[in-house]
């Protein structure tokens, strides 16, 4: 009797080792699309653009693929695209931080856990910048300011009020202890309008990302009080202090990163686990990420997964403080 429950046994642990060997094995069974939930040229359309593109000339699979540019609600269209394909691993978003805050300011029912987490690839920091001639010496000056009187300044955000800059400026304003809730944040229809205003006086600054203002520093119409990253930044940019130099605990960036549909298997995200750092390590990505002043930080699934559930945290609370939540699931 022993001798067949252990050969049963036996049995058992081979067929499982069996299934498990072939859960592993998925791959791409027919065209991969990157959707891309904004329209063509945009940051995120040509992100998606080399990624296809190193997809196809290194063959990291055998299937073809395509982008599709599905644009409105700051991702939500695409997203929505995406929720109607649960468990198919060959549709895959460009996401970037409205996936995390559109929920929460009440601008999407879409909540992050409705999809799949499967990667990180980059990020882009926010400056604080005021045009050259500025009366604002620098970054404690303003911050100085700030605590006393929050309306002191208008600051540029972006093109929509809780968007990423504006959500990375208010989190080091916060951090240094200003009320949130006062600041003058104004959101303009480009970014691109929104540098000229700072230029023209009729704002006192911006909070844009890096390779928004270089070109203006690099011309000395611009400079730049801090910048939201971790660490010093490298080139044009190497005396302007981090908010962590400055003694304020803030590195916010906007992040992008991959999706998937909902209710991907264990083997599907297994899959682009080890194909996306592929991408990563690509040496025309490393150009590209390099060319657009952006940090090449790589999170797979767990980790991004991990990123997603922190920021959600970070942000409703932001927005809560800013009278910004719509919801607070």
């Amino acid at each position: 009797m022993f001798r067949m429950d252990k050969r049963a046994f036996l049995a058992g642990i081979t067929l499982a080792l069996l299934a498990s060997a072939q859960a592993q094995t998925w791959k791409p069974e027919k065209p991969v699309d990157l959707i891309v939930g904004t329209s063509p040229g945009g940051p995120q359309d040509r992100q998606a653009r080399l990624v296809q593109r190193i997809f196809h000339e290194r063959k990291l699979f055998d299937q073809p693929s395509s982008v599709s540019n599905r644009p409105g609600g700051g991702g939500a269209v695409g997203l929505a695209y995406m929720a109607q394909h649960k468990g198919d691993a060959h549709l895959l978003q460009i996401v970037a931080q409205p996936l995390i805050s559109n929920h929460i300011a009440g601008r999407s029912k879409q909540h992050y856990s409705d999809f799949t987490p499967l990667a990180i690839f980059a990020v882009e920091y926010v400056t604080l910048a005021v045009r050259a001639d500025s009366p604002i010496k620098d970054a404690r000056e303003f911050v100085d300011r700030m605590r006393r009187e929050p309306t002191a300044y208008a600051v540029a955000i972006g093109t929509v009020v809780g968007n990423a800059t504006h959500s990375s400026y208010a989190h080091a304003m916060k951090a240094a202890g200003v009320d949130i809730k006062r600041l003058r944040s104004v959101a303009f229809n480009s970014g691109s309008e929104g540098m000229t205003a700072v230029m023209g006086g009729h704002v006192d600054a911006a909070a844009s990302s890096v390779s928004a203002v270089i070109a203006h520093v690099r011309s000395g119409k611009l400079r730049v009080l801090a910048i939201g990253a971790p660490q010093r930044w490298q080139g044009d940019l190497a005396s302007a202090p981090t908010w962590k130099d400055l003694g304020v605990d803030s590195a916010q960036g906007l992040w992008r990163g991959l999706a998937g549909p909902p209710g991907l298997s264990p083997a599907q995200v297994a899959f682009w686990d080890a194909t996306l750092p592929r991408v990563v390590k690509d040496p025309e990505w490393q150009k590209d990420i390099e060319r657009n002043l952006m940090a090449n930080v790589y999170r797979n699934s767990a980790d991004t997964l991990k990123h997603w559930h922190i920021e959600y945290a970070d942000v409703k609370s932001l927005f809560m403080d800013m009278g910004l939540a719509r919801s607070i699931q």
